[in-house]
């Protein structure tokens, strides 16, 4: 949501950065719903401009580990990008640039410690909130494929775990668990139906943790939050970028592959209270599939290969155990339109989790034949 900044206040902080020219125009930009974000315009060299965040420090703890982790993550990119081969896109195009603070800071924080960044404007890009077409959602699963290989061989121990336990389920059915045992709002009864269904999935869902534990899966950078609109595609709808670095931190690939899906592949709304309309639709799986493996099939171990379809299944599972635990909570994170909203989007998502279980078999089939066809 965006704060009530002033803009002359706004255009000081842009003008602490070192942007080429003066300040001439500020405006709100983008629909995140973590930081806020402003368009800022000079009369200097780059007309396309640049984009001030304001970084949510109260999701974000540690401001400056989340700085470090984009910082490194972006030299690292850029190194890769600089390398022999194609060069037809500049590399500035491909990867995000910081705007350093005149004193040459990473950020800066204002007197009522806000913290702020600034980020090259990406002109001509354009990304999506909804697959629309095959050639979006392969051009998507190449982008974030390309993204974990290029980083494959980046030290993971220098990447800062910048929210603990993000995905990680045992702890997020520990705290449904509590929730429901204070009932704090006395909505238990209400949801017995959906306790009862996460609970007959529960062991199941510790697949990736169990394999992790037992050293079979690597752990990875990965970026955590792959829903589509946070890649960039240009004006042919080829993809450019992967934005959004906050949630860059260790990881299983698994994660990355599982929530880019469970944003892809439901032909219904998050929240669809109709369940009859939550389908499948098995092409945008395909080409994600097929687009993620050009790239991944370089990296991937046979073991993380077969543990995708582990993420598919538990990523929807996971996000409803978060809005059913928020609806017993009494809906304090997520934002809601009424009484029954976050009980309506837990059953959205399990019956998504439904759908996958149904094709898990297709879904397999897909993916072992697009991996083949890297193996001849």
């Amino acid at each position: 949501m965006m704060r009530n900044f002033n803009l002359e206040q706004v255009s000081a902080l842009a003008s602490r950065f070192d942007i080429e020219g003066n300040v001439t125009d500020v405006s709100p930009f983008g629909s995140g719903h973590i930081n806020d974000t402003y368009r800022v315009l000079t009369d200097g060299y780059n007309t396309d401009g640049y984009l001030l965040q304001r970084v949510n420090h109260h999701v974000f703890k540690n401001v400056k580990a989340v700085m470090e982790n984009m910082q490194l993550v972006i030299r690292h990119l850029k190194e890769k990008y600089r390398q022999p081969g194609d060069q037809t896109v500049p590399v500035e195009k491909k990867v995000l640039t910081l705007i350093p603070t005149r004193e040459n800071d990473p950020y800066l924080v204002d007197d009522a410690g806000n913290f702020w960044r600034m980020l090259i404007l990406l002109a001509d890009t354009r990304s999506y909130d909804i697959v629309e077409t095959p050639q979006q959602a392969r051009e998507g699963g190449r982008a974030f494929g390309q993204f974990q290989r290029l980083l494959s061989d980046l030290d993971v121990g220098n990447i800062h775990e910048v929210l603990p336990d993000f995905h990680h389920i045992e702890k997020r059915l520990d705290k449904l668990n509590h929730a429901v045992a204070a009932d704090p709002v006395n909505r238990v009864a209400q949801a017995s139906a959906e306790l009862a269904a996460i609970k007959c999935r529960e062991r199941r869902m510790h697949t990736i943790l169990d394999l992790a534990a037992d050293g079979i899966l690597p752990i990875r950078i990965t970026h955590n939050d792959t829903k589509f609109n946070n890649v960039l595609l240009d004006m042919q709808d080829k993809a450019q970028c992967v934005i959004d670095l906050d949630t860059v931190m260790p990881g299983y690939v698994a994660y990355d592959f599982g929530d880019a899906i469970r944003t892809i592949i439901n032909r219904a709304a998050e929240d669809e209270a109709d369940l009859s309309k939550i389908t499948l639709n098995i092409p945008l799986f395909e080409a994600y599939a097929s687009g993620y493996f050009e790239e991944a099939h370089y990296f991937l171990t046979a073991e993380e290969v077969n543990s995708l379809i582990e993420g598919v299944l538990l990523l929807p599972y996971m996000q409803a155990v978060r809005f059913l635990t928020d609806f017993l909570e009494g809906d304090h994170y997520y934002k809601v339109h009424h009484a029954d909203h976050n009980l309506q989007r837990t059953r959205a998502q399990l019956r998504l989790v439904e759908q996958l279980e149904v094709h898990e078999p297709e879904l397999r089939e897909i993916i072992d034949r697009v991996v083949r066809q890297y193996q001849k």
